[in-house]
């Protein structure tokens, strides 16, 4: 059961997520508010990097060591000696609110990202109440054990942590889960209500009003790491996928497996980019982490239909099922890397390439390209007249059998 020692069980999700914040010095903790958590690590009141740049050291030792409560107070207090920070409130409450802070919503954060990466698996969760709270708020306690589907808007504002010190969990369920528990499906999510909650009183930009939940205290009304899940779905790139660049790599010397026929799909009463996330079990306002046939990563969302400009991707509809299925059921998988030397850096290109047999058409190649800083996709018709040696180049992670 989650409570203060999870911390000594530190797991990728969680430390990456905590490593991947910008230090950001403060005046106030009303600076940094809600999901802008997700990127940004700040310590109120501490508004010099070198202090901020302290802190962070002592919190990442604390989630990516297992560091106790009573150890992070002796960073604390070398810290606070080191640098002469005058800070509010006393050193007891101020270091547990640190410590336990950080720790809550990166392990929060990292258990999205894997909910969210099982929810094939595991389609509901579960709201748990730890309870190793000393003082449980009766509004978390009254959500203790309510089931609801993965996919609900409720966990867009009651994913904890909720509240400071605030210790709520979410497991995931089956549908096997669900019928031992002896329902037949989730429960109805509770009513939100809305309620003006005044911050800031004592910040140097003055008070402010923000609204919140009942039961989540201002600031916290936002599910962990979503954000930055949402912001991970790489944006359309323009163009057509290219070869590889100038580092050196392997072309293939084999046919493709022979293409596969494929009906096109009857409308199914959702738009076409709709229809596309429903495949991957996404949807407009919630992206998935979807694993590949050699387990890499792909976040699929909304994004993926937007340009980096803000207008609405432009594409051959029809085509975006057999897209679809290029990423599900490939042909081949080949990884490229490029060197820019005018950045001085590299960029690792994923292909998924499907060749398909459409009734009352040419054949056709699917494919899809994937890095960090966006995708593309083309279709070739009649590969076979076409040169696509430059597309199967690299290192070839994946081959389909030919009976698949």
């Amino acid at each position: 059961m989650p409570s203060a020692s999870y911390g000594s069980l530190p797991f990728q999700e969680q430390i990456d997520f905590f490593r991947r914040k910008l230090n950001v010095p403060t005046e106030a903790w009303t600076d940094i508010y809600n999901s802008e958590h997700d990127w940004a690590f700040m310590v109120a009141g501490a508004n010099r990097d070198a202090l901020v740049s302290d802190f962070r050291e002592a919190v990442e030792k604390a989630i990516a060591s297992g560091t106790t409560l009573e150890e992070f107070r002796r960073d604390f207090d070398s810290i606070v000696s080191r640098h002469g920070w005058d800070y509010n409130g006393g050193r007891e409450w101020r270091s547990r609110t640190i410590y336990e802070t950080n720790l809550f919503s990166s392990y929060n954060a990292g258990r999205y990202q894997q909910l969210q990466a099982s929810k094939g698996a595991l389609p509901y969760w579960q709201y748990n109440h730890s309870d190793a709270v000393q003082r449980p708020r009766q509004t978390h306690l009254s959500w203790d054990g309510l089931v609801l589907s993965a996919d609900d808007p409720w966990w867009d504002t009651h994913f904890p942590i909720n509240a400071w010190g605030c210790q709520c969990y979410v497991l995931g369920l089956s549908d096997l889960d669900l019928e031992e528990m002896g329902k037949s499906g989730p429960d109805t999510a509770p009513e939100v209500v809305w309620l003006d909650r005044e911050i800031g009183k004592r910040s140097p930009d003055g008070p402010r009003v923000v609204r919140v939940p009942e039961g989540i205290d201002p600031g916290f009304e936002h599910a962990p790491g979503k954000s930055r899940l949402d912001a991970s779905t790489p944006p359309h790139l323009p163009g057509a996928p290219s070869g590889t660049g100038p580092v050196p790599s392997r072309p293939a010397s084999d046919p493709m497996p022979a293409p596969r026929p494929r009906s096109v799909p009857t409308p199914d009463g959702k738009d076409s980019a709709e229809s596309f996330l429903d495949r991957f079990g996404a949807t407009p306002t919630q992206p998935v982490i979807y694993r590949d046939a050699v387990g890499e990563a792909l976040t699929i969302g909304s994004e993926l239909f937007v340009e980096r400009s803000g207008g609405a991707l432009q594409m051959d509809t029809d085509l975006l099922p057999l897209l679809a299925d290029a990423i599900q059921s490939p042909d081949e998988i080949w990884v490229v890397m490029e060197w820019h030397s005018d950045h001085n850096r590299a960029t690792v290109r994923r292909r998924y390439l499907a060749q398909f047999l459409v009734p009352q058409s040419d054949p056709l190649l699917m494919l899809f390209e994937w890095s960090e800083s966006g995708w593309r996709s083309q279709a070739i018709v009649d590969p076979q007249q076409t040169d696509i040696a430059a597309l199967r180049y690299g290192a070839r992670l994946y081959r389909r059998e030919e009976d698949e």
